[in-house]
């Protein structure tokens, strides 16, 4: 899919407050370390992950992604009642029922006839929000859109170290240090057409794929089994996740750069999703690319899920590692399969 007329406007984000180091939950687990004979620096060692951030107890969804969502309007200079759709895209959410997203365009004192819905697709949510707002644009259904997302690891973690730690098992272990990369934070991406924007980052198109036979290669929920106090685990096949994803992403990475006719070169930078070192290394390898054009956070943010990719890209804008003129590449790979490649002239 091309667009011709739908830019980014601004960007958002909201870091959560706590930072938790891989020594600290190391330091919990020191348990089972002990008792399965695991070395200390194993955590950070394997997934290149440092510390993440986690919110204080009880903070809401909501509020995260509002105060980035303030933020975003706040640096650009479009109007409230320009806003004519609002996404929530995280995995994370207040209720079941109603979505998280009118409880942010209720604090953004967003108006009356701004679409309000939340959209869930593991880790591509803000991904596939993002696409959801541009083709309303392209069409003209709404002059302009913000998708924001808000995620929380602290539970899932700590719920997860718990059950480590009861169950006392090399195999779930194995299954649950992709859960323990997890951080916390909240972003928020305004888009807009063409006539509106300051800022010239134009979206040129995507691609996407699926390989949806590989949908239980990570469960997060009651199909994932172990639970304490009703709070449920996650269990994930790393090395399944891994090969099938790479597969997947190079398949998505063919058909992305023959929908946007990027020449020999292109793109000049890339922001992935953040899953950590390894990810990062076999998935630039299988495409081809310089280590060099990608820009990372996942050592001090960890993977935030639908958060990672956009936050990343806004600090790699505050801090000019993209430039004006740029073909920037936005690379998402979720739980389920799918793969999400977005294609912007920075």
């Amino acid at each position: 899919m091309r667009y011709s007329n739908v830019y980014i406007e601004s960007f958002g984000y909201e870091p959560a407050p706590n930072v938790v180091t891989s020594e600290d939950l190391e330091r919990r687990l020191e348990p089972l370390y002990k008792s399965i004979r695991i070395q200390k620096g194993q955590l950070e060692a394997m997934t290149g992950i440092y510390e993440r951030r986690f919110w204080d107890r009880g903070y809401k969804m909501s509020d995260g992604a509002a105060a980035a969502g303030k933020k975003a309007v706040e640096a650009s200079n479009i109007d409230l009642d320009e806003i004519g759709m609002l996404i929530f895209g995280g995995v994370c959410r207040d209720n079941l029922e109603p979505a998280t997203a009118c409880a942010v365009a209720d604090a953004l004192q967003l108006g009356p006839d701004t679409v309000v819905y939340d959209v869930s697709n593991a880790c591509l949510g803000v991904l596939n929000g993002m696409i959801q707002v541009a083709g309303a644009i392209e069409i003209g259904e709404i002059r302009a859109g913000l998708i924001v997302s808000c995620e929380s690891a602290r539970e899932i973690v700590e719920n997860t170290i718990n059950i480590m730690i009861q169950s006392n098992d090399m195999d779930l272990f194995k299954d649950s240090i992709a859960t323990l990369t997890g951080g916390s934070g909240a972003v928020a991406v305004l888009m807009t057409h063409g006539s509106l924007s300051d800022s010239g980052h134009r979206l040129e198109g995507y691609a996407a794929k699926n390989a949806t036979r590989f949908h239980r290669l990570c469960l997060w929920g009651p199909d994932a089994g172990t639970s304490v106090d009703g709070i449920h685990t996650m269990k994930t096949d790393s090395v399944g996740v891994l090969k099938n994803g790479v597969a997947l992403g190079l398949e998505t990475y063919d058909a992305f750069m023959k929908e946007l006719e990027w020449a020999d070169g292109k793109p000049d930078k890339v922001i992935c999703h953040q899953v950590g070192s390894v990810h990062q290394k076999h998935i630039l390898e299988a495409l081809g690319v310089s280590g060099e054009k990608d820009f990372t956070t996942f050592r001090y943010l960890g993977n935030i899920g639908t958060v990672s990719l956009p936050i990343t890209a806004a600090i790699a804008d505050e801090r000019e590692f993209l430039v004006p003129g740029d073909s920037v590449g936005f690379f998402g790979i979720g739980s389920g399969l799918n793969c999400m490649m977005l294609g912007i002239h920075w």
